[in-house]
């Protein structure tokens, strides 16, 4: 990468641009006005206006009046370039001329030189530009000095008494831009290359960088913005070893389980037929749990790359929550638990009828499996302004509050005794089922007491309530 292509060789050449651009403005302007009002003309200028005042005065004007061979001695005395002396009458008419054979100055210049109305005056005879300077008399008229305009120079604006002082002002100007753009391009440049510097961390995995860093407001925010990337990448690579040894431990069980029994089959050692029977009805069971776990694993995945096609049709919930509870009431009379439903008639929902069946499936079953026998497993159902709620309830253990909010990880088991033994989950129900209702735009919520049971809310929203947001999105548009 060459040095220009810097974010800060970039900022420095703009701002030296952008300083040179505004010097450049203001020498052309000063060139425009020193080329219009040299200091060359100013000084002839102010030269004739002395030299004027002096022969304005009594004792020289009487020498004046002897002729244009005494103007001329008096020009040369004064060292007047070129000059020419007129000696005008108060209407107009001219007394003595030292170049009386030149041309006169136009009758409107000498008219205006005569009224006061102004001392400077230039005009063109000849080709030629003059400056003419008018000294008014006492008795009257004026005396008029004329000289041919003085050539402009280069060297000659450059030692103006306007043009010196500006072009030091320049330099230092210019020599102060560089060292404030170093600075500044510095601090704007400085923190994003210590932010690079970070980046190229990360990718190496170090994930224990430092993202505070100093400078303008929206680095600091591009920092912070980095900062929690930081974090949320560390928190996915945790949960991508979290995942990976999970699902190790949970295909290492029922694996070993159907190998160890295959084995004793293959080797004889189960000699009579209901061992035979009881060794092929684990294996089925084990080999039901690895599928299981696949297609949970497949429905996590779908989830998460937003491939899993829901179905977007009305749902009647306590048509499916009852086909949900019959389905079973099998296994809950087998664990003496009871299955009660209170769900009334409720507002139809947009949904997935089967993954929302999947989800009560998954609720009440943990219900069930948690549940002390002789007590029930209660399902509910009302309306809630724009959503409606199902709850399911139980009367078991609870969970204690530092895991309530760790039940919708994946892999997560409250119950570390059940984990590996009978009836045993894999951990991924409630992640699934949490991913289903967020999905449907709901809610999934937990609340639970120690020793008094739990209670599950599915929250959803109604029909009425989407089309009333699809006419707002459509308002809004």
């Amino acid at each position: 990468m060459s040095r220009m292509s810097s974010l800060r060789s970039r900022l420095l050449l703009t701002y030296l641009l952008v300083a040179g651009l505004v010097l450049a403005l203001l020498a052309g302007s000063l060139f425009v006005f020193l080329v219009a009002n040299p200091i060359s003309v100013r000084q002839a200028y102010q030269r004739l206006e002395l030299v004027g005042r002096v022969l304005a005065a009594r004792e020289n004007r009487a020498m004046l009046e002897q002729g244009p061979r005494r103007m001329r001695q008096m020009i040369s005395r004064l060292d007047l370039p070129a000059g020419r002396i007129l000696i005008v009458g108060p209407r107009g008419d001219v007394i003595s001329d030292s170049e009386a054979e030149q041309p006169l100055p136009p009758a409107g210049t000498l008219q205006a030189a005569l009224t006061g109305l102004a001392t400077r005056f230039e005009y063109e005879a000849g080709g030629q530009v003059y400056l003419m300077s008018a000294t008014p008399l006492e008795s009257g008229g004026a005396v008029i000095l004329v000289q041919p305009r003085p050539g402009i120079r280069l060297a000659t604006l450059l030692g103006d008494d306007l043009g010196r002082p500006f072009l030091q002002a320049g330099i230092v100007a210019l020599a102060l831009s560089v060292v404030l753009a170093w600075l500044i391009a510095g601090w704007v440049a400085g923190p994003l290359r210590r932010l690079a510097l970070a980046a190229r961390r990360v990718a190496h995995g170090d994930y224990e960088v430092p993202a505070t860093v100093s400078g303008p407001a929206e680095i600091q925010g591009l920092a912070a913005a980095f900062g929690e990337m930081v974090e949320r990448v560390r928190a996915g690579q945790q949960a991508q070893r979290d995942f990976v040894a999970n699902v190790s431990h949970e295909l290492k069980t029922p694996l070993t389980s159907i190998q160890g029994f295959a084995q004793a089959i293959r080797d004889g050692a189960v000699g009579d037929s209901e061992g035979a029977r009881r060794a092929g009805r684990i294996i089925y069971d084990e080999s039901e749990r690895l599928r299981k776990l696949v297609e949970d694993l497949l429905d996590l995945a779908r989830l998460d790359a937003g491939q899993m096609d829901l179905a977007r049709e009305p749902v009647d919930l306590p048509r499916l929550i009852a086909g949900v509870l019959e389905r079973l009431s099998l296994a809950a009379g087998e664990s003496g638990v009871g299955l009660e439903a209170d769900v009334p008639p409720l507002p139809p929902v947009i949904g997935d009828g089967d993954r929302l069946a999947q989800v009560f499936t998954n609720l009440v079953a943990n219900a069930v499996q948690h549940s002390p026998r002789g007590s029930p497993v209660v399902v509910r159902g009302y309306p809630q302004d724009s959503w409606v709620t199902i709850t399911v309830e139980d009367s078991g253990p609870g969970i204690p509050p530092e895991e309530l909010g760790r039940i919708f990880e994946r892999f997560y088991q409250v119950d570390k005794a059940r984990s590996g033994g009978a009836g045993r989950g894999t951990g991924l129900g409630l992640a699934i089922s949490r991913e289903i209702v967020q999905a449907h735009g709901g809610r999934l919520l937990a609340e639970s007491v120690v020793g008094q049971g739990s209670r599950f809310s599915v929250q959803l929203p109604t029909e009425a309530s989407r089309a009333t947001t699809a006419v707002r999105r459509k308002a809004r548009l």
